[in-house]
């Protein structure tokens, strides 16, 4: 890969990091140390992934007007402030709420931008440069989820400490080695499309990304109860906390030593993204089949393994997509809107499930994800349909 994006794949690694100490455990601690029902506990996830949302939008869009360098510069900013007041002022409620609306924001800002320079800085590398930041993700989720869990065996005001530190390094970093990194954002608004063909081609392929996202919100809808529902179910049988950390280690480190065996898997069998799609929502499915079934900690270990296979197919999938239907200038707004989709999946999933959850008992929420699944499967075979000229058949 280009040196441009190891730094972008450094910087992401740091930053999901420091997320990833706090996100597994905000529903335990919700409902365990502030004492909240699992509906209330998704309920403030949801408004914390809302908040994301707005910051995926507007980040993306600011890629596209004032580049990538300062927009992130402003969401670490956000985030970091964000973090240590969390560290000070977990306790209240209140001050819990407010600071994950901000965390979601500051750090919603960050991510359409770091994807839109890696596709920027390596144009040829198709979805190389996506696999990358995906990969980087995985890791930061894998050591920041264990040691958070690690830290909460402590004290869980360590694991808000850790959040903080974790954004100051990112901060550091991005301040010296991302302001070269402009791709082709900051180049300010082009001028507005004039010829009627140009703007229905535009509305074409916004329309094609929109019904690509609507399958991608459900994958993200059933991905995001392993963050909230499962998390507490798994109490609820009585595995360990450390255990369930564990779970996430599995998954960012199969992410990483994988590769080389899902990049032979693809280029022999899986040739297209859109068949990539197809496998991992299948893959996606028989996670949860397994889950249905699941009561011990081995179990659910098997349905992360099975889960995370389906996840290395579609997720770096789609950014890709979006990167070859965004049109000249849009780069930083596609990808704006790939990644609020995802952040949307993670604000309906736990309000969703915790609800399925109190109210019908969690098989029965695990049997319905499963069902929601036919979604993705039929928007991925009909959103193409109206930009026939383009090629979605090379995954690189």
């Amino acid at each position: 890969m280009p040196r441009a994006v190891w730094i972008l794949v450094i910087g992401m690694t740091i930053n999901i990091t420091g997320a990833s100490f706090l996100w597994p455990l905000n529903t335990i601690y919700i409902s365990q140390e502030l004492g909240r029902s699992l509906t209330a506990a998704g309920a403030v996830l949801t408004i914390n992934a809302l908040a994301g949302v707005a910051g995926n939008l507007l980040g993306g869009r600011l890629f596209d007007l004032i580049g990538g360098f300062r927009t992130i510069m402003s969401g670490v900013i956000i985030a970091m402030a964000s973090a240590f007041t969390l560290a000070a002022l977990h306790e209240s409620f209140t001050a819990y709420v407010l600071c994950l609306i901000a965390l979601g924001f500051g750090g919603g800002m960050m991510i359409p931008c770091m994807y839109a320079l890696a596709g920027s800085v390596w144009p040829e590398g198709g979805r190389r440069p996506f696999n990358a930041m995906y990969v980087s993700q995985n890791v930061g989720v894998a050591v920041g989820a264990a040691s958070g869990g690690l830290l909460a065996g402590f004290r869980f005001d360590y694991v808000f400490i850790g959040n903080g530190l974790m954004y100051t390094a990112f901060f550091f970093l991005a301040l010296f080695y991302f302001r070269n990194l402009q791709g082709y954002g900051g180049a300010g608004p082009l001028e507005p499309v004039k010829s009627t063909e140009e703007k229905k081609e535009h509305r074409r392929r916004f329309t094609a990304l929109g019904l690509l996202c609507a399958g991608f919100l459900i994958s993200w809808i059933a991905y995001a109860q392993w963050a909230s529902t499962i998390a507490a179910y798994t109490q609820e049988l009585g595995i360990p906390l450390s255990y369930y950390s564990l779970l996430w280690t599995i998954n960012g480190a199969m992410i990483v030593f994988c590769q080389p065996l899902i990049r032979l898997f693809i280029n022999r069998w899986v040739r297209t993204l859109k068949a990539q799609i197809y496998t991992g929502t299948a893959v996606f499915a028989g996670a949860f089949t397994v889950l249905s079934q699941s009561e011990t900690f081995a179990w659910f270990a098997a349905a992360m393994i099975i889960l995370t296979i389906g996840e290395m197919f579609v997720w770096p999938a789609v950014p890709t997509i979006a990167h070859k239907l965004a049109p000249e200038g849009k780069a930083g707004f596609y990808q704006g809107i790939v990644n609020s989709i995802a952040t949307g999946g993670r604000m309906v999933g736990p309000l969703f499930g915790g609800m399925m959850a109190d109210v019908f008992g969690m098989q029965v929420l695990f049997y319905t994800i499963v069902l929601l699944f036919i979604i993705p499967f039929i928007m991925t075979k009909i959103f193409d349909r109206g930009v026939p000229q383009m090629d979605f058949s090379r995954s690189a």
